[in-house]
């Protein structure tokens, strides 16, 4: 498992090309790199053609990593910073500053991010329960698409165990605070969504 070897050991595995461990950490990031890159410069095969790149430039600067950040971390910068180039060569600008403050955004959720109450669609489990639970996964995934460009990017990369908060931040050069603020309107919009969703099925 990939878990059970540090950032040194990973490094060294891309050095000497050790497959057994190299193919889990690929496997492990490389979906969230896509989706945060594709929120960036909105094409998925631009997106497949950054993460790519990006798999390259670590592997060949492997032997050059001086452990300053986790893996994780050098691997989704060199990911992003590519992503916002090519959307800036595209035309396009690319800020995940948004200001404001998060007060009034937090009832829907604990002292610890989570939901200080499910949606009630999630209260029983059963096998109807199930199936409303994959549809209500692939309402949450369309949700997230829709979210505004550094909300979305927040919220994708604040869910991959891998990286800190203060990683996420020197990532896409914001705040502390700015991150709160945009996570909490990413989950307040999401909770939203899931709610407008247990709307119209419970007056179907």
């Amino acid at each position: 498992m990939v878990q059970e070897h540090d950032d040194t050991d990973l490094v060294a595995a891309l050095v000497h090309s050790d497959a057994h461990v190299s193919a889990p950490i690929y496997r492990r990031h490389t979906p969230t790199l896509l989706r945060v890159c594709t929120g960036i410069v909105r094409n998925r095969a631009t997106a497949e053609e950054i993460v790519q790149d990006s798999w390259v430039a670590v592997l060949k600067g492997a032997s050059q990593f001086e452990g300053r950040s986790s893996l994780a971390s050098w691997l989704f910068a060199i990911a992003l910073n590519t992503a916002r180039s090519r959307a800036k060569r595209d035309g396009r600008s690319v800020s995940f500053d948004e200001f404001g403050d998060d007060r009034g955004f937090g009832a829907a959720f604990d002292g610890h991010g989570r939901w200080s109450r499910l949606p009630d669609l999630w209260d029983n489990v059963d096998a109807r329960r199930i199936i409303e639970g994959r549809d209500m996964l692939s309402h949450v995934n369309t949700a997230i698409d829709t979210l505004p460009e550094a909300q979305r990017a927040v919220l994708i990369l604040w869910s991959h165990k891998d990286l800190t908060s203060d990683a996420i931040c020197d990532m896409l050069e914001i705040t502390p605070g700015n991150l709160r603020v945009l996570l909490h309107r990413a989950r307040t919009g999401l909770r939203k969504s899931l709610d407008h969703l247990v709307t119209r099925t419970t007056e179907a």
